[in-house]
């Protein structure tokens, strides 16, 4: 291989240089934003993202997109004004995220509900492994953290992000605390399966476009998703446990509840129980649901 092609292949496994960029301008907004005390700190990175990086990178028309293939009938101003609220919170997760410690010790106060509850004690005094499904909904970290505090270790499966560079720093974000955490991928899936087999808790998110996944219904139209939760369970006679956290409106504090686990059943079955539950939060609360992803495979491309 000659050294022009050497360096294209490194190129393309690195990132283009646009990635290269906007991940510079990322680092830069995100070292800025944590000088600021946590109180300030959250609400600013949801004002920049919902004025400013939103509309720039092109979020808000992607979420008001999501928003006109699933709500027809929705007016304009409404779906406008969801879309902003959903870069708002956004921007607010993608800096708690990054100051986890402070995030884990302000939910510490927060007790989670559910009917989950009893069932996951119960697993973990046998040593019965649990996956915790949940979708990119307020802050999907929450409640990790919040049942992290309550003494458990949770691991956990993530997708590598599309910017490579951005990625490099991200990741540390999900992999600096709590249960050991693994990328997909061979290897990760691996290390993820040996974590439950062992009877460990790990997460997983279900709710982004799977590729090699099956067509469910999500909100009225079929979304390619993973079925990786409900494998794993069948096979490891693992729990499947989803739980959410939903952002109380001071924008800072959340409330988690841990549902009753997923009764075993075809992977079908199973894998349309957990977005079931994921959609019943997202129709009460559209705003705090991630629409700036290309969840539904025949959404517009914009």
């Amino acid at each position: 291989m000659n050294t022009r092609a050497k360096t294209k292949t490194r190129a393309k496994r690195r990132g283009s240089r646009t990635d290269w960029l906007a991940d510079k301008a990322l680092r830069g907004l995100i070292s800025s934003v944590m000088k600021l005390p946590y109180e300030k700190r959250v609400p600013m990175m949801g004002r920049t993202l919902r004025r400013a990086i939103g509309p720039l990178v092109g979020y808000r028309k992607r979420a008001i997109a999501n928003l006109t293939l699933i709500y027809p009938d929705m007016t304009d101003v409404n779906r406008r004004q969801i879309a902003e609220d959903v870069c708002d919170n956004f921007g607010r997760t993608l800096i708690e995220n990054y100051s986890y410690k402070e995030f884990g010790e302000r939910l510490k106060s927060v007790v989670p509900t559910g009917d989950g509850l009893t069932a996951v004690a119960e697993a973990h005094a046998s040593g019965r492994p649990v996956i915790f499904v949940t979708g990119h909904f307020s802050n999907h970290e929450a409640p990790r953290h919040v049942l992290t505090n309550a003494g458990y270790e949770i691991g956990g499966l993530f997708r590598k992000m599309t910017n490579p560079y951005f990625n490099d720093h991200y990741a540390k974000t999900m992999t600096s605390w709590g249960g050991p955490v693994f990328e997909q991928g061979r290897s990760g899936t691996i290390g993820f399966a040996r974590h439950l087999k062992g009877g460990g808790f790990g997460t997983l998110l279900f709710d982004v476009n799977a590729t090699d996944g099956i067509p469910i219904p999500f909100m009225g139209r079929p979304a390619m998703t993973t079925t990786s939760a409900a494998e794993l369970a069948l096979r490891f006679d693992a729990l499947v446990v989803p739980y959410f956290s939903v952002r109380d409106t001071d924008g800072l504090s959340f409330d988690v509840t841990v549902e009753a686990p997923i009764p075993h059943g075809s992977i079908e079955n199973m894998t349309l129980a957990m977005t079931q539950r994921l959609e019943s939060y997202v129709r009460t609360t559209p705003e705090q649901w991630f629409w700036i992803h290309r969840r539904w495979k025949s959404q517009p491309k914009v």
